[in-house]
């Protein structure tokens, strides 16, 4: 697996090879010039950012060529389905910025016209009923280079197999206790020709159809046919399906003809550093309380991104800065946290939050005095305009912009310095308070009345500027600092330590006491995007609210992950 390098990836110019394979079809006329592209997930999950490539491949290229694309929900295995995961998905695509409109399909409004093809099969000596344990079918198959052994059920008469499946799908049997087989190869160099498995017993009741099915078709038998039944041109999926697609055209050509066959077609799916994309592992995780939910902002998982503040824009900027290849590679989240830094500094509100404050006392400004002072919404958007923001007395600095001792190029506040407060004053230092341990309780400072923008002093240059909120006009806050959820470049490589080792035990830090200026407070709806000035992009999280806000870290305005990493 190669390593996607970070920053700009080079313009792509043309199409890229999924959209040349659309085009020439079309070009030629085939499936009478229709186009029509699926995206099938199955309901056992939230979707993750990988899924987002697929998203934008599958709708992308239909949007793209006049085309429709299929929402299908291939939900055959109730064991580990939901109708949460139905919601969420639907949820998901939408805010991504696609629409299948009224092609919403599941694979359950196939069951009875896949078992009707399976006892057409069965009739036709094609599958046959086995009695063996999935340990035992394992077994027999063989490996690459050496052919498999036949079932001593493989030649069933036909009769008795019908008879058998019948009495599968009447609950009879205990699960694992017979499954279908199609009757292909089992010397066959593909393994997957060697009679695979085409239904199983499960007895666990379906979200949708109840208790009407004790038998559920495998993925192989039923994706190919869903494509044929809702009449899809084009089944683009990920590289791991290469090899299934012998065995798709295999199936498919049992129902297509010669004016209608859909065709497979295969792309790198996305790795992507610092995270883990499987959705078992990401299951683990909720289910033992190791991330918040699905939708933790640490999680990679679309609805965890959304939460987190990154916008559908950059998701798809992302997207398609990687591309579509036919190899694997592990992309650096560096690359989309450029993408969200990108649209977020486009799209962000700025407001002033401190999060480790420290008290300055103004000592020449009158006690009771309370003035406003402009400050730009979003330098990128002059027409968004601007707020008024209260100035005092009393402000609260960061903690961080202040030392009794600076080194050399320390460019905020110090003894006998001077600093602007952004949008206000230059304010100089003349003494400080600490308590019985030496910290610092309050710092005192004298302001230049005429340095004021607007006024004559506003000329005067100062080299230091800080953010800052009135101490009077603050509101309270709690900011979650979110940072990669594992701490190993690659975890899935870590092939000698349990995954759930390898987590960041800094992904998530909460801060409490932030204090946030009277404009963040009063326009913090989820949704929003904001910038606090000069610490990071932020936005307010689901369960923040009037009297609890709770902001989110999207993402610092630089990235300090990977030099720190090379320092290590």
């Amino acid at each position: 697996m190669t390593q996607q390098p970070e920053g700009e990836a080079p313009e792509k110019k043309g199409l890229n090879f999924v959209e040349q394979i659309v085009a020439d079809d079309l070009k030629a006329g085939k499936n009478g010039g229709r186009l029509n592209t699926r995206f099938p997930p199955e309901p056992n999950g939230y979707l993750h950012i990988g899924h987002a490539k697929a998203i934008c491949m599958d709708f992308g290229v239909a949007e793209k060529f006049g085309g429709t694309c299929n929402l299908r929900f291939d939900d055959t295995n109730p064991v580990k389905e939901d109708v949460e995961y139905v919601d969420s998905i639907r949820e998901d695509i939408h805010w991504l910025g696609f629409d299948w409109g009224n092609r919403e399909y599941y694979a359950s409004d196939y069951f009875p016209k896949l078992y009707d093809l399976a006892v057409r099969l069965i009739k036709e000596g094609k599958a046959y009923v086995d009695d063996q344990s999935s340990e035992e079918i394992a077994r027999q198959k063989g490996t690459p280079t050496e052919p498999g052994q036949e079932s001593p059920y493989r030649n069933r008469t036909p009769e008795e197999n019908l008879d058998l499946f019948e009495r599968m799908n009447a609950g009879e049997f205990d699960e694992g206790a017979r499954v279908l087989r199609a009757k292909i190869d089992m010397s066959s160099p593909n393994m997957h020709f060697r009679d695979p498995i085409m239904y199983r017993i499960i007895k666990t009741p379906h979200h949708r159809t109840g208790d009407k099915w004790k038998v559920y078709p495998m993925y192989d038998f039923a994706h190919g046919q869903s494509d044929y039944f809702e009449g899809v041109t084009h089944s683009i999926c990920t590289l791991e399906f290469e090899v299934h697609r012998p065995l798709y055209e295999y199936f498919v050509k049992e129902l297509a003809d010669e004016s209608y066959c859909p065709r497979q077609i295969e792309f790198n799916r996305l790795n992507l550093t610092y995270t883990v994309m499987s959705k078992r592992k990401l299951l683990q995780l909720v289910k033992e309380g190791l991330v918040a939910g699905w939708d933790d902002p640490r999680m990679p998982t679309i609805s965890g991104m959304r939460r987190r503040g990154f916008t559908p824009r950059s998701i798809r900027n992302f997207v398609d800065k990687i591309g579509y290849t036919k190899y694997e590679a592990l992309n650096s989240v560096g690359l989309l946290e450029h993408a969200v830094r990108e649209d977020l500094n486009a799209v962000s509100t700025r407001g002033m939050a401190v999060v480790n404050p420290v008290k300055v006392i103004i000592t020449n400004y009158p006690e009771d005095g309370v003035e406003t002072v402009e400050m730009e919404n979003n330098p990128e958007n002059p027409a968004e305009g601007s707020h008024a923001m209260p100035f005092s007395r009393e402000i609260y600095i960061e903690r961080e912009d202040f030392m009794e001792n600076p080194p050399k190029k320390f460019f905020r506040l110090a003894p006998e310095g001077e600093v602007r407060l952004k949008g206000a004053y230059i304010i100089k230092c003349t003494g400080v308070k600490k308590d019985a341990d030496g910290n610092i309780e309050e710092i005192y400072c004298t302001y230049d009345p005429e340095t004021k923008s607007g006024l004559p002093g506003s000329m005067r240059k100062v080299k230091g500027t800080l953010h800052w909120v009135s101490a009077a006009h603050a509101a309270d806050a709690t900011v979650n600092m979110y940072d990669r959820l594992f701490n190993v470049e690659n975890p899935s490589a870590e092939t000698d330590k349990d995954f759930r080792e390898l987590l960041n035990p800094d992904s998530l830090k909460v801060v409490t006491g932030v204090k946030v200026e009277p404009f963040l407070a009063e326009n913090a709806t989820p949704g929003a995007h904001f910038q606090f000035q000069r610490i990071g992009y932020f936005t307010p999280d689901l369960d923040s609210c009037a009297g609890k806000l709770i902001f989110n870290r999207t993402i610092a305005l630089k990235d300090s992950w990977e030099k720190e990493q090379k320092k290590a």
